[in-house]
């Protein structure tokens, strides 16, 4: 017996030619290997089973002529958690078996990653929806450099029946347009769950997802990653053989609940969109109001703007800058080849930005002083005549304000880009 590292699970157990129904136990994970097992495979076709047995058999035939006809040399590995024969009929038929407890369709692929052998991976589900005799595109995709390939039912063929008209025409649209305006991609079917990628990106990628929102996580993290990325059509269709798709067995708030956990991931890992724009344009308008004010009221024909349209701008001002600098962590944060790191870091480097930050505090301290000392020498009351001081205070606590923003983004930015593995604090 041979173990491999699977941490933080128990070690996966090899076991040559086991045709007996056997399952791991506990947290421990089990692979099953069939006599007639491929060597050095170059495609690794890794499909979670959940008590497919009705229609794993025919599954695995339609693996066999895509691979026949795709010319290539492939493994077929089947994730199963199942309690009917699905294992026993995988291995007979040449796939290898991964047993393990029953965790979600994320970690199945987690699960899966220590044992793949392919260069290239494509993934998939076992119920024959998705026509795996036709995984040739998704080679020739492979073999044009492509690092990411993405099919698509909408570009393909989607039979009648085969997906619900609220999935069809609202919830996979809706979340597709979501994550295409949010990440500026151009996906047409995001939950497309035949994919292809290479073996190296599946582990970049670092899943962390145990449920259905393994999906958007992975498309994201492509866009994230930078993989180049190439969209084929697949051909969908309804379930065979009478067999009822796991949203059906799992209830009417399965779909709903899958649909909700996708667009979590895809908000979680997108939080950059939310502030880094939104924050410039904040930044802008409050700090032009600011310093339009500062000097005392203005007037714009029947509008005078005063101390209260001030603490506006100020606050504008804060919160946009304040978003920027959070926008920059979270894009250092989700680029884990470090290169959005270095970018954030030139853009506000260590020294420069401290010596910004005192000048904003001097600044800031310096206007304060003025309103300070009028208000001292007036005995201590307010007149029509510190008008003009008063906003001089303002802009000065704005600056007090922003100087320590700035010092402490700074240091935090900095911080994270240090701690990431391609980190570098030298400069």
């Amino acid at each position: 017996m041979t173990a491999f590292d699977t941490h933080p699970m128990r070690p996966a157990t090899i076991a040559e030619g086991v045709t007996e129904h056997a399952h791991p136990t506990d947290d421990a994970i089990l692979l099953l290997i069939p006599a007639d097992d491929v060597v050095a495979p170059e495609i690794s076709i890794v499909i979670p089973a959940l008590n497919e047995e009705a229609v794993i058999a025919r599954f695995l035939e339609w693996c066999r002529e895509g691979i026949e006809a795709a010319g290539v040399t492939a493994e077929i590995l089947i994730i199963d958690s199942s309690e009917d024969r699905t294992p026993e009929i995988a291995l007979a038929h040449g796939a290898r078996v991964l047993r393990t407890p029953v965790r979600g369709l994320g970690q199945a692929y987690r699960d899966a990653l220590p044992v793949i052998r392919g260069r290239y991976v494509i993934m998939g589900d076992a119920d024959c929806t998705y026509d795996f005799r036709e995984i040739a595109p998704f080679i020739e995709g492979f073999r044009e450099g492509h690092e990411f390939v993405m099919g698509s039912r909408f570009a393909g063929t989607i039979e009648d029946g085969a997906m619900p008209p609220l999935h069809r025409y609202f919830g996979t649209p809706f979340t597709g347009l979501i994550l295409n305006v949010i990440y500026g991609t151009h996906f047409t079917d995001i939950h497309c769950g035949m994919r292809g990628m290479t073996t190296d990106a599946l582990k970049a990628m670092n899943l962390q997802s145990r449920s259905w929102e393994y999906a958007s996580e992975i498309v994201v993290k492509s866009v994230r990653l930078g993989l180049k990325t190439a969209e084929v059509p697949v051909h969908f269709y309804k379930d065979r053989d009478g067999r009822v798709s796991h949203h059906k067995r799992l209830g009417w708030f399965s779909p709903w609940h899958a649909g909700w956990i996708n667009l979590r991931a895809m908000l979680i890992h997108g939080a950059d969109f939310f502030v880094i724009k939104p924050g410039v344009v904040l930044l802008v308008i409050g700090l032009l109001t600011t310093i339009l004010l500062a000097g005392g009221p203005v007037t714009l024909g029947p509008v005078t703007l005063s101390l209260n349209s001030m603490m506006l701008g100020s606050t504008l001002t804060i919160v946009g800058m304040q978003s920027v600098f959070l926008g920059g962590m979270a894009r250092t944060l989700y680029d884990p080849s470090g290169r959005s790191g270095e970018r954030w870091r030139a853009r506000f480097p260590y020294t420069r930005m401290m010596i910004v930050s005192g000048m904003l505090w001097l600044l800031g301290f310096g206007l304060a002083y003025t309103f300070l000392d009028a208000y001292i020498s007036s005995g201590f009351t307010t007149t029509m005549d510190m008008r003009a001081v008063n906003h001089r205070a303002v802009a000065g606590l704005l600056a007090i304000v922003l100087g320590f923003q700035t010092f402490v983004s700074t240091l935090l930015l900095h911080a994270i880009v240090a701690y990431m593995p391609t980190g570098d604090s030298s400069r």
